[in-house]
Parts: C-alpha cells; structure tokens; sequence
C-alpha cells in the first residue's frame, strides 16, 4: 500500500469546484438521455454523442481532474508545478463541454470552438501533470507510471478528437468512423480506464486497509491495455483487421487482469465495513462484468443494441458508481482536514461517517442502482419508455447526489 501525505495537497477550495460541477453536470446528463428515441438509436448518432461528451468530459473528466489534483502531488510527495493553473482549467473544460455537446445536439458549428478549448484545458492540464512528476527524481511506483501513460494517450486522444470536431462540421473531409474508434479508445480505454487502474491501485487499498497482495496482474494488466490501445489506434488508421482484434483481446485481458486484482484487494482487506463506498464499489466492478460481456457480444454480432448496453453499463454503472463510491470518502476526509483537523486534542471533532449523509447516500445509490440496471433493459429491448425511466432514476439518483455534497461541503 503507498505512504500517503497531504504535506503537498492545494487547498480543498481550488479543487471543490471541480467536485461540484461534475456532480451538477451529471444530473444535466441524465436529464439529456431522457430525449433519446431508443428505438431509432445507434452509437453513431449525434444525440448519442453528445450525452457521452456531455457525460465524460463533464462529470468524468472533471472529477478525475479534481481528484488528480490533490493525488498527484500527495503520491509523489511535491507540490504542482504550477497549482494556480488548475483554476483556469476546470472553468475551460466546462465552457469547452457545454460548447461540444449543443454542438452535437443543435449546432454543428461550434464543435471546432468548443473543442479547441477543452484541447487547451486538457494540455493544460497535461503540461502541469508531466512537469510535476520531472520534479521527482527516484524511480516512479505504478501509480505514477499509470499517469504518465494515461496522460499520454489522453494528449493523442484530444489532438484526434479535434480533427473529428473539424471533420463533423464540414470543414475537413475524413473517415469519421477509423477516428471515431481511435479516438474512443484513446480517451475511454487509454485515458480513463488507465487513471482508474493507477488510483485504485492507491484509494482501494487505503480506505480497505489491504496489505500483502502482489502487483503482479494489475501491472501485466497496464501493460496488456497500453499495447491494447496502440495496436487498435494502429489498426484503425491502418485498416488492419487483425491489429484491431488483437487490440481488443488485450485490453479484455487486461479488464480480466485488473478486476482479477480487485478482487484480492476485496479479499485482503482489513475493513470489512459495507458502507456506501463499499456497496458502490459492489455495483461498479458488477457493472464492469456485465459491459465487457455484452462488448464481447457486440464484437462478434456487430449489434447495436449490445453496443448502447455495453457503453451504459460502463459509463453509468463502473465510472459512475467508482466516481460517486469514492466522492464519499475523498470529500469527507478532504474536508475534515481543512476544517477540523486544527481542533483536534482541543475540542471534539466529528468522525468522517458522521459527515456523511446516510439516508441521501442510500437514495441516490437505489435510484442510480436502478437508473443503470433499467435502462440497460431499456437500451437491450429498444424501448423508449423503459430506458427513459431509468433515465429518470438515474437523474433522481443525481439529485440526491448534489444534495450529499452540498451536506458534505458545508459541515459544521
């Protein structure tokens, strides 16, 4: 398990925002899917498009960005290079989402503006990551190495997405559909699934408390979903079927690998509680599962229906339920340090599961629990009706959500 300090950490009111609007952001989300025409629906629709940038780059990205922030300089005991850009990035990343997703939805044109500048929030973004990991000088441990390959995959990632916002609004002629899938895989699979693989590796083991497992899978699992990233990028420009194949058995191997991981952790640790962290985390991995299946169905049957499936089992259940399981322990504790850590040996000071609101928690991990679980029934059977109620749970789940980390924020 690392040694975690908070010596180096910026100060919790540079990074609520990012906090704040990823959750306000995923409640606009769910609100979105609720005009989707399921049964006239596929993966390259405009609409669908729209609600992934919406929902990635608003809520994902933007937490992810946030909880960067504060680990970055935590695991690698030095502080940002820069920290004061991080108040910049986030209000660029949100003017930048908003842009691309009315784009997508009513105005094509705004695409190339409204991506430009999510390019220049993330390279931003980029440049402060890898100028404060050259800081350090020892070798870099296997969260770090994560971020160094996730972020590069991200700088490709974006500089490729930029040429399909060109591309979408008529001002350059290209094959959207070779983009599209290296872009996806740059940004989902080797951005995100590739930060979430590093820093699970670190809060997974600190708030179970797990010790004595070994890093074998999970690092073959970075290194089997790094190669698969580039060999399927390669045979998307290349048109080469057999390095896009090979590219997707590796990265279900390293799915496979990593979840395999997980598991010891569950195995291995010494906190056995079954709070809303736990339960999230439950439904996440779960979620994970059941998306890599129907992905292995949609590779061999090319259907549709278990593409939409696949990509909201992933994006609402594994990234949602990872995100919001582990806001309720990052905001708590981030908190606590900030505002009570002083006072303590002089007064009494509230435990962190006290700062959680525990009936809200548990409305928004049933509504959200069911929002995933009856709009994948919505999206498999091409029913509107079906999947815009689980749209609806998924944006009660939303709400309950804001109103925990309002209640979470303002502690007293």
């Amino acid at each position: 398990m690392f040694a975690v300090t908070r010596d180096f950490a910026p100060p919790f009111r540079l990074i609520a925002p990012y906090f704040v609007t990823g959750v306000v952001l995923y409640l606009l989300s769910a609100l979105f899917a609720l005009g989707f025409d399921v049964s006239q629906l596929g993966f390259m629709d405009p609409t669908v498009i729209g609600w992934v940038h919406l929902y990635l780059l608003g809520f994902v990205m933007m937490v992810i960005f946030g909880a960067m922030a504060q680990l970055v300089p935590v695991v690698l005991e030095t502080g940002h290079f820069a920290v004061d850009l991080y108040y910049v990035i986030g209000p660029m990343l949100l003017i930048g989402t908003l842009m691309m997703a009315l784009g997508f939805a009513v105005w094509p044109m705004m695409l190339p503006f409204g991506g430009l500048i999510v390019l220049a929030s993330m390279m931003i973004f980029v440049f402060d990551v890898f100028m404060t990991i050259r800081k350090i000088e020892e070798k870099l441990n296997f969260a770090m190495r994560s971020v160094v390959v996730s972020n590069t995959f991200l700088f490709f990632g974006v500089l490729f997405g930029i040429v399909l916002a060109l591309g979408y609004a008529g001002i350059v002629p290209l094959d959207v559909v070779s983009l599209l899938k290296a872009h996806v895989f740059l940004v989902v699979v080797g951005y995100i699934l590739v930060t979430i693989i590093g820093l699970s590796m670190v809060l997974i083991p600190m708030f179970g408390l797990s010790h004595d497992f070994s890093w074998k899978p999970v690092e073959y699992a970075l290194v089997s979903v790094s190669a698969g990233v580039v060999a399927v990028v390669l045979g998307a420009l290349a048109d080469s079927a057999f390095l896009s194949w090979t590219g997707y058995l590796l990265w279900i191997a390293a799915t496979v690998l990593y979840g395999y991981e997980v598991w010891v952790l569950y195995r291995t640790r010494a906190r056995k509680e079954h709070d809303i962290y736990a339960k999230s985390l439950y439904v996440s991995y779960a979620s994970m599962a059941f998306s890599l299946l129907l992905g292995v169905v949609y590779l061999f049957s090319g259907s549709d229906a278990a593409m939409l499936g696949a990509g909201w089992l992933a994006f609402t259940g594994f990234f949602g339920f990872l995100i919001t399981g582990h806001l309720y322990k990052i905001v708590p504790f981030l908190v606590w340090f900030e505002r009570f850590s002083p006072l303590v040996g002089k007064q009494k000071v509230p435990m962190l599961a006290d700062m959680v609101p525990q009936k809200s928690a548990d409305f928004q991990f049933w509504f959200t629990a069911a929002g995933v679980a009856v709009g994948t029934l919505g999206l498999l059977s091409g029913s509107s009706e079906l999947f815009k109620a689980g749209a609806s749970f998924l944006a009660a789940g939303g709400i309950f959500l804001i109103h925990s980390m309002i209640y979470m924020m303002r502690f007293e």
